[in-house]
């Protein structure tokens, strides 16, 4: 039976194996250890020594090959240069972590200021704000040079495209406005006799649509079913709006054109009770509206001023429900108010997305299913999912906005850098271009607008050829050419757009972002051009 040898035993037998000195392993009590020395001397006629001097080299030799000990210590080595590499690399990728936080943290306040307003009795004047803005954005451009710079030591591919990489940083910046829940809204049950015949004269169709958008909210409030206007007296309104929608969004009859509004009173064509909501002009008709309404067949009654007060008035006064019910109530069939795109009533409730009223659309005051239909097809063709559009209102702004307190039309050096840091934010690829700036203008604009040594396109609406083919229901349709339902068209195009940037006092951006409010696209990085600066050179006014 063997056993294990203690620790004196395996000292003893090491000695009389190799030399008194050296120190032999005893495997079992059975082997003798004088047989083991006999064995040795017979066998081999050698010295111990001899003998150990020999098998040792041979054994390191085969011990160095089978195991490959130089291999070894190179291993060992690099593994020491691995680890700290890794070290590094892990401290380096969690600074860009640490980097990107700050960077999301100052791109919210950054939009947190730009949303908000100054308070007038506020300290801080709108030379700060600009000041305290302008720092904001340098911080956040600094930050992402700084991320570049530490992802360049990286075989991590494309810098730019990892800073905005979901799967490396988190949200991207630019995401959807959470809509608002719990909207307050009103129910549209108009009498099938009673009428609000709309009058929408001021300027061109976007605010002949804000118009109609408070008429449609008076005639609820009023319970009468609105009149739309004559194409002779203002626009062909069913070539870019989808009045038949409006009516199914509310599952009733609540809008009637003028012609079957005609046809219902035949011969007995006639405003019953004209009450003016707009002092000055009265129901803002001059002489030669008043004789273009008679010339539709339409007899006027005398018109009454609501409150004659804001004639003397240099800003309507804010009006609520209260005011508006038992001032403009009455039993007349017919009633007119004259123009409300100016009138001041219930501005956060007709506001809100989807606006005041009870219905089951996105939106009551759409574009018509062409349109619609052809913006889809521009945008696959020449867009695709993720773009920005621009609104660059120039025509008539020069001079418009130099009599404002504060300029909106900015060089276009400023506007392309203040449009670079949008392209920044909101990572796209291309520009949606809605303007009716000359070519130099735009030319000019195209070749400013560089990012990291890449030009950013500007992309604007082809002139109409047999070749196109996403335009093609438009002229099959008959209304390909007309200039509002290509207004109408860049409108739903902006609005489908990722992010959006507009031009402050246009109405027709204000249409846009309606649009973008209620159909959900709205997009936290959405903002006038150069929204919170001033333009850095203002001409003389004349």
């Amino acid at each position: 039976m063997e056993r294990e040898c203690s620790d004196e035993e395996e000292e003893e037998a090491v000695e009389n194996l190799i030399d008194p000195n050296e120190r032999k392993m005893c495997h079992s009590s059975s082997f003798q250890i004088g047989e083991i020395r006999s064995r040795i001397g017979r066998n081999f006629g050698l010295s111990k020594r001899y003998l150990l001097a020999i098998c040792l080299p041979l054994f390191l030799i085969f011990l160095y090959f089978s195991l490959d000990i130089g291999g070894l210590f190179h291993n060992v080595s690099t593994v020491t240069i691995d680890t700290l590499n890794d070290r590094m690399r892990e401290s380096e990728l969690h600074a860009l972590y640490l980097l990107r936080n700050q960077q999301l943290a100052l791109l919210h306040l950054l939009n947190r200021t730009s949303n908000s307003t100054l308070d007038s009795n506020s300290t801080v004047t709108r030379d700060d704000f600009s000041f305290f803005k302008s720092t904001l954005l340098n911080q956040i451009k600094l930050n992402k040079e700084i991320q570049k710079a530490l992802l360049s030591s990286h075989r991590l591919g494309n810098a730019s495209q990892l800073l905005d990489d979901d799967s490396v940083f988190g949200a991207k910046t630019c995401r959807k406005v959470d809509q608002m829940v719990g909207r307050r809204t009103i129910e549209w049950k108009p009498k099938s006799d009673r009428y609000l015949f709309a009058i929408c004269l001021s300027g061109q169709m976007s605010n002949h649509l804000i118009c109609l958008e408070k008429h449609m909210f008076f005639a609820a409030l009023l319970n009468r079913m609105l009149v739309l206007p004559s194409p002779k007296l203002d626009y062909q309104y069913d070539r870019v709006v989808d009045v038949d929608q409006i009516n199914k969004c509310f599952g009733r009859k609540v809008v009637i054109s003028f012609q079957e509004f005609s046809e219902i009173k035949k011969k007995h064509m006639r405003i019953d009770r004209f009450i003016c909501y707009v002092a000055d002009p009265p129901c803002y008709l001059d002489d030669d509206h008043v004789k273009r309404l008679e010339s539709l067949g339409l007899s006027l009654g005398k018109r009454e001023i609501a409150w004659p007060d804001d004639a003397k008035s240099d800003e309507p006064k804010k009006r609520v429900v209260q005011d508006i019910v038992p001032k403009f109530s009455c039993d007349d069939q017919v009633l007119a108010i004259g123009d409300l795109f100016y009138a001041n009533v219930e501005e956060e409730w007709v506001m809100q997305p989807s606006g005041p009223l009870a219905h089951k659309c996105k939106t009551v005051i759409q574009p018509s299913r062409l349109i619609a239909l052809t913006a889809q097809r521009f945008v696959q063709t020449f867009l695709g999912k993720n773009f920005i559009a621009l609104h660059f209102r120039r025509h008539g702004f020069l001079k418009f906005c130099n009599v404002k307190k504060e300029s909106c039309f900015f060089p276009v050096p400023q506007a392309a850098e203040c449009i670079l840091r949008v392209v920044e934010r909101a990572n796209a690829p291309v520009i949606y271009l809605s303007t009716d700036a000359a070519e130099s203008e735009t030319e000019l604009l195209q070749s400013l607008t560089v990012l990291d040594s890449k030009t950013v396109p500007l992309v604007k609406r082809p002139a109409h050829t047999s070749v196109e083919k996403w335009d093609a229901l438009l002229y099959r349709n008959h209304i390909g050419g007309d200039n509002q339902v290509e207004a109408m068209l860049d409108k739903t195009i902006c609005a489908m757009s990722t992010v959006f940037i507009g031009s402050s006092g246009s109405t027709f951006t204000e249409d846009i972002l309606r649009l973008r409010k209620d159909w959900g696209t709205a997009s936290i990085c959405d903002e006038y051009l150069c929204q919170g600066e001033q333009p850095n050179f203002i001409a003389e006014t004349e």
